[in-house]
């Protein structure tokens, strides 16, 4: 008979990461909402942004590079913007309070925008623009990334992340609109995930300083990760760097600090988050009625021979969160057994049980 391994309650996985969480002195309420957060990433199909991070979020906790007890506060603040100063703490707080902030502004202003200085990694963008849609309203959200791997087009020198950004909208249908992606040809977090899966990389994701395609993903910091488009994912991501960046006082360039490598430092980490309100345009029902209109349309067209049919960014998420919620998750065995070294190396209770036989 064979091991399998049964999928993992999304609230028994909730309790561990916080756990482990409150394990490296973050206080509990706090340790709930990111924990929270995280595994909803999971259960939206973020994996790379998700569990799989808690590792990393852990080592910075210990090596003093995270504040353990941040107090989110606003630097500064107008009607429709605002900058929040997240103390140094685990990114998912600040980011979560410039959503909800950024909402109020929309709902009273027409428009929010809350830029974020001194955070952290936060986990998938889609996490703070996903709301907005559901509330009507338009979201984007970006981010200068937390390590920089990407050379400025033509050049050598390592001065740019994947830099993501992520837009969201009604669309009239069972899911919003929600677009949510890297500037790189794939986020950094998908080739740490076949490093610990022992997988290789396809071509065209990153290359060797020889200018080689580099399919080995334990050799990443031998070479240079790619930019959609060539220059014009290089101009992407420096603009999105002048504004969650720059403009937030936030590090940018080289004075990002990689926050895996080095667990002691302040990120200084510049994101930012915006709602829009159509209402203030006076669309009201027709904007979600229009986005739905174009979508059929496009879901209507006959796909190229040996293609599947058009899908929308965002598509099948809630139907599959939903189904995730229910019969829990599944983790591939690599996670599994990292979150089960975590458990032992933080003295709490693994997520899940002995594999059931098959």
């Amino acid at each position: 008979m064979s091991e399998v391994a049964s999928p993992v309650s999304t609230e028994a996985l909730s309790r561990f990461v916080a756990q482990a969480l409150v394990s490296e002195g973050v206080p509990e309420d706090d340790a709930t909402k990111v924990s929270g957060l995280m595994v909803e990433a999971d259960i939206f199909g973020y994996g790379t942004h998700g569990v799989f991070r808690l590792r990393q979020y852990l080592a910075r906790l210990r090596g003093g590079g995270c504040n353990q007890r941040a107090q989110i506060k606003i630097a500064c603040e107008t009607a429709a913007t605002a900058v929040i100063d997240g103390d140094n703490g685990l990114g998912h707080l600040a980011m979560s309070a410039a959503r909800d902030l950024a909402m109020v502004k929309a709902s009273e202003a027409g428009i929010g925008w809350v830029g974020v200085r001194r955070g952290n990694h936060a986990g998938p963008l889609a996490l703070y623009v996903r709301p907005q849609a559901e509330a009507g309203m338009i979201g984007m959200a970006a981010a200068v990334g937390s390590a920089n791997h990407v050379p400025p087009f033509g050049g050598t020198d390592l001065l740019l992340g994947t830099n993501p950004i992520a837009i969201s909208a009604p669309s009239g249908g069972p899911d919003p609109f929600v677009l949510d992606m890297a500037t790189t040809v794939a986020a950094m977090g998908k080739i740490k995930v076949l490093a610990q899966q022992g997988a290789a990389m396809p071509e065209g994701w990153m290359v060797g300083r020889d200018g080689e395609p580099l399919t080995d993903p334990t050799r990443r910091s031998e070479g240079f990760m790619l930019p959609i488009g060539g220059p014009k994912g290089f101009g992407l991501s420096v603009a999105i760097g002048l504004l969650a960046g720059v403009l937030n006082g936030a590090a940018f360039g080289s004075d990002v600090v990689d926050f895996t490598s080095d667990t002691s430092s302040e990120t200084n980490t510049g994101q930012f988050v915006m709602a829009l309100n159509v209402a203030a345009f006076g669309m009201g029902d027709r904007f979600a009625e229009t986005a739905k209109r174009v979508f059929d349309e496009m879901r209507a067209s006959a796909p190229l021979p040996g293609h599947e049919p058009v899908r929308m960014p965002g598509e099948g998420k809630g139907a599959a969160a939903a189904e995730r919620r229910r019969i829990g998750l599944a983790l591939n065995p690599a996670l599994r057994r990292d979150l089960e070294a975590l458990a032992q190396e933080q003295g709490i209770e693994a997520p899940f049980g002995p594999p059931a036989r098959s």
